[in-house]
């Protein structure tokens, strides 16, 4: 068992976990169990230092972000010329951009759209359950996140059970796409452009998926899905006029 430490100016376990890009965690005492792929750590606050408890310690570097300096992104001349940024960074600095494996990451958002938190974590647990073997590890037993082989196992009728509704269509169709020769790793070398163009063209990924899975899957940080509150954000506080979400997008870029 290995120690990060880190500073908690930057680093907010509860508020990197609960904004939403991300939905393997629950609490566990003094903080939460968080679960990537087949891998897990323990992550807490103890006074001013944010600490990840891990046998992975190098997968969790790197998925934390750890080695992008937050200070210098929030003290940059752009910010502090804005204060609307300004208020953002001082409300929202130890929020990092998590580094996810891109597939469990894909699958994740196309369980997410039309839906809320609290049922999308519920939806990817049981799924977990349904098809995984429990591991062991020093916070107790936790299951992984499914494979391509046991996510096969699965019928239309299994996902529908498990609270899927129409996304199950997807998974079964994407899983046809992984069969027949498509590599979601292989994303990974293409531009935004291109990775853009080719999330869209799977089975049930539109534009709000495909941002998602852009940013915290493939850490494109130039991308980033706009909804209704950055819409708004837009509108009201930057006094845009543009109605097309993908040129609100870009104008932020």
């Amino acid at each position: 068992m290995e120690k990060i430490t880190f500073k908690s100016e930057y680093f907010n376990p509860l508020d990197t976990l609960s904004c939403g890009q991300v939905f393997r965690y629950k609490q566990y005492k003094n903080g939460y169990l968080v679960i990537s792929t087949d891998k897990i750590c323990y992550i807490y606050s103890d006074g001013d230092t944010t600490v990840i408890e891990t046998e992975y310690k190098d997968y969790f570097y790197n998925y934390f972000d750890l080695k992008t300096d937050y200070a210098k992104i929030c003290n940059n001349d752009v910010v502090n010329q804005n204060q609307t940024l300004k208020t953002a960074v001082s409300l929202g600095k130890g929020i990092r951009i998590l580094q996810q494996d891109a597939f469990e990451t894909l699958l994740s958002f196309i369980i997410s759209q039309n839906n809320n938190i609290k049922r999308i974590i519920s939806t990817i647990e049981k799924l977990c359950e349904k098809v995984c073997i429990k591991l062991n590890s020093p916070f107790g037993e936790y299951y992984p996140f499914p494979t391509v082989e046991q996510l096969k196992t699965l019928t239309e009728s299994d996902y529908k059970s498990l609270g899927f509704g129409y996304r199950g269509k997807f998974f079964i169709n994407l899983l046809k796409d992984v069969e027949n020769g498509l590599l979601i790793d292989s994303f990974k070398s293409l531009n935004d452009v291109d990775l853009y163009n080719a999330l869209t063209k799977i089975n049930g990924v539109g534009d709000k998926v495909a941002n998602c899975v852009m940013l915290f899957g493939f850490y494109k940080t130039k991308t980033f899905p706009v909804d209704t509150w950055i819409e708004k954000i837009y509108l009201n506080d930057f006094k845009g006029n543009l109605k097309d979400r993908k040129k609100i997008s870009k104008w932020f870029i």
